[in-house]
């Protein structure tokens, strides 16, 4: 059997630097408010507190390199969670996913235009807003490589600040005495004691990692090897700049006064550190930097809502591209859900802040919970790095201190996020369960009275096409001549995850090999499950990418949606080399 020859459209993928830039400038912004954040909780020690939350991200490196490289796909924790447990449970992820991405973009936004306007004060901060998402709504439509090379210019823009800022710092102290920092470090704590101001620091602190997850978002617009290496690079700037910057904050600043700066604490400390010019680069710095992790996040929510509509989670509506490859119906869709969230909230983003908070801290552990799935679960799938059990735990622990830790902080941010929570898993239990809603707006038609037949008719004749179409979508299962109890948790899988009455078994295999005990397992499965059409197929020959390629073509059946089991060690191929093809046992 011949494979196919297919043209495809090649994108340029994105090298170390685009990646690293993309996320890097949503969590190497985190230091123009967390700094001032973990000293209002943990004062003197609030360095301390920016390295434990560093020491935490660094057991997420491999956390992360071990799941995205066994399934090097975009959707982040939506995607380990897809391919290790069912569809329901990594519909809650991808929920949370989107729900701090919208946060993160409209607060970094209003964040951006409060510091423009500190520098224009003619400018109006709401409109400001809705001009830059709007910018960076165009800017992703126009394709990833342009807004990559937005974001490296911000990227570096915004280390070289940092750098100036941080050598200002250190000379400012080599120059003066330590006074500042011995009133500060004899100043009483306002939380009580040392391992509650850690705790309460730790918590506040924990935000300055927002955007560590982002690359595994678009993990499949990056060259090969570079996704690990946005991981290190992340964790690196924010080990070094946010500890160090919080410790010249103790030596330059006296504590009392960090409050009365929180909005623009960076400037104001360069300001003292190097004087007025030094405070306008930090300021203009600021506005790029915060734009930028808006741009972070429309290019992770692309990348994961995309994923989903390919699983037939959110309509097809958004898998429309335009000639750049862009999916701009997903970048104008998440524009209309920022904007109105943004007049919702009249520009007053306090209670905003609770769903980044909670949302960003949820998707952390699920993916930590993802991890250990994956080693239960998926034991022989290859991956380049295994992050030991033990360290899963202990990073998933650190999570849930910090979550508590910021309901401690502020209970009313909690409540708000659950408000945003619920209605968005509504929306996607709706969509996984529309067959079922279908079914039940059918029956209910069917019972109206004589006076609206016509109408009911009608209506029930739309939807029976509605829920045939959707039915009519085939599946496909390639089998290594499994047995019979692999087979019936297959066809279990299928009646509980997806929405088909059609099902092909494949099973590729060498010349003069036979089926016969196969086929037996089979009829019993076909009576087993009347409701789903199995149909057996042999082909000669290798089970090969190629092969799954020249199949989807010649069945019209997206890759997506064809299944294999977890592959050995042995396997000549990785996952990524399938295109898309999902694992279910």
């Amino acid at each position: 059997m011949k494979p196919l020859n297919l043209e495809k459209t090649v994108h340029k993928k994105l090298n170390e630097l685009q990646s690293t830039a993309i996320s890097g400038n949503d969590i190497s912004s985190s230091c123009l408010y967390v700094s001032a954040l973990t000293i209002m909780y943990a004062g003197q020690y609030a360095w301390l507190s920016l390295l434990i939350v560093a020491a935490v991200l660094f057991i997420f490196r491999k956390i992360y390199v071990e799941v995205v490289g066994a399934l090097p796909l975009n959707g982040g924790a939506y995607n380990v969670l897809l391919n290790t447990a069912s569809k329901r449970t990594a519909s809650v992820a991808a929920t949370l996913t989107v729900l701090s991405y919208m946060a993160t973009a409209v607060i970094s936004a209003s964040e951006a235009m409060h510091y423009l306007h500190n520098l224009l004060p003619w400018i109006n901060v709401i409109i400001a807003t809705v001009l830059v998402l709007f910018i960076f709504t165009m800017l992703t439509i126009s394709g990833i490589g342009e807004s990559a090379n937005v974001a490296v210019v911000i990227f570096l823009i915004h280390l070289v600040s940092l750098s100036l800022l941080v050598i200002a710092g250190i000379w400012f102290i080599s120059t003066h005495s330590f006074d500042t920092f011995h009133l500060n470090w004899n100043t009483p704590l306002k939380s009580g004691g040392i391992i509650t101001a850690l705790f309460l620091g730790f918590s506040a602190a924990m935000l300055g990692i927002s955007g560590f997850e982002s690359s595994a978002n678009f993990v499949e617009e990056q060259e090969a090897g570079v996704f690990s290496k946005t991981l290190r690079n992340m964790w690196a700037i924010v080990s070094f700049f946010n500890p160090l910057l919080a410790l010249i904050i103790i030596f330059v600043l006296p504590l009392a006064t960090v409050g009365e700066h929180q909005t623009a604490l960076l400037a104001y400390v360069g300001e003292i550190a190097g004087g007025k010019w030094l405070a306008y680069i930090i300021a203009i710095d600021a506005v790029l930097v915060l734009c930028g992790a808006v741009l972070t996040s429309f290019v992770g929510v692309s990348g994961l809502v995309n994923r989903m509509t390919l699983d037939r989670i959110l309509p097809n509506y958004f898998l429309q591209q335009n000639k750049k490859g862009s999916h701009y119906r997903i970048a104008v869709g998440f524009f209309i859900l920022c904007i109105s969230v943004l007049f919702v909230t009249m520009g007053n983003l306090t209670s905003l802040a609770g769903v980044y908070t909670f949302s960003f801290l949820s998707v952390m552990a699920l993916f930590g919970i993802g991890n250990l799935l994956l080693k239960f679960k998926r034991k022989k799938l290859p991956r380049p790095i295994r992050a030991s059990i033990p360290s899963v735990l202990v990073a998933v622990s650190f999570i849930a201190i910090a979550f508590y830790g910021n309901i401690v902080l502020n209970s009313d941010a909690f409540f708000t996020f659950l408000k945003y929570l619920f209605p968005a898993l509504l929306v996607v239990m709706i969509m996984l369960n529309r067959i079922k809603i279908i079914k039940a707006i059918i029956q209910m038609l069917e019972n109206i009275y004589n006076p609206f037949r016509g109408f009911v008719i009608s209506s029930n004749k739309k939807l029976h096409r509605l829920h045939r179409r959707i039915n009519a979508q085939e599946f496909v299962f390639f089998t290594k001549k499994d047995n019979v109890a692999i087979l019936n948790k297959v066809m279990q899988y299928v009646e509980d995850n997806e929405t088909t009455r059609k099902l092909k078994i494949v099973n590729v295999m060498r010349e003069g090999e036979n089926n016969e005990e196969l086929k037996v397992d089979l009829r019993v499965l076909d009576r087993a499950y009347p409701d789903i059409d199995i149909e057996f197929i042999e082909i000669i020959g290798e089970f090969t990418p190629d092969l799954i390629e020249e199949l989807s073509k010649k069945w019209n059946i997206p890759k997506n949606f064809m299944f294999i089991a977890s592959p050995s060690d042995r396997f000549s191929y990785r996952v990524a080399d399938l295109g898309g093809v999902r694992l279910i046992m």
